[in-house]
């Protein structure tokens, strides 16, 4: 009897060690590839580009070899909402959309993460750097149910 007395205790830590695995497995993971260099083709790439709800990681990585770089999440009301563009920064203008965060001022090479939960809906991912968003650097993130 004492044996099993003693046995009760490891098996309550192994579940609580199991469920709490089982809470990171449930966040999703969204690779982004920023790349682009001034004065060219610029682009911003997810992977995966359709994801469901709830708990969500964006990894990002700037790929490119001297331009610095930066990704903005904001959920649009509608998929078609037209973005606002301040033309005298030549930026999106951000004050008009509800951020939920970014990671910033990544140098070519680094790699940033932004942690969020995620809502059904359409998403937009940007870089706000000078002229980065007109160059290329966008995507949409559709997140399901």
């Amino acid at each position: 009897m004492k044996s099993r007395a003693r046995l009760l205790p490891l098996f309550a830590a192994a579940a609580i060690a199991c469920s709490a695995g089982a809470s990171f497995a449930a966040t999703t993971v969204i690779n982004v590839t920023e790349d682009g260099e001034g004065g060219g083709a610029m682009s911003l790439k997810l992977d995966p580009p359709t994801v469901k709800a709830g708990p969500a990681t964006f990894a990002v990585h700037n790929d490119a070899m001297t331009e610095q770089h930066e990704m903005v999440v904001v959920r649009l009301k509608s998929p078609d909402l037209p973005i606002p563009i301040n033309a005298a920064k030549n930026r999106v203008d951000e004050s008009k959309l509800k951020s939920l965060g970014e990671v910033s001022d990544l140098k070519p090479g680094a790699s940033g993460k932004l942690n969020t939960k995620l809502a059904p809906g359409t998403y937009l991912l940007f870089c706000n750097m000078k002229g980065h968003y007109e160059a290329g650097m966008e995507a949409r993130l559709t997140v399901t149910p």
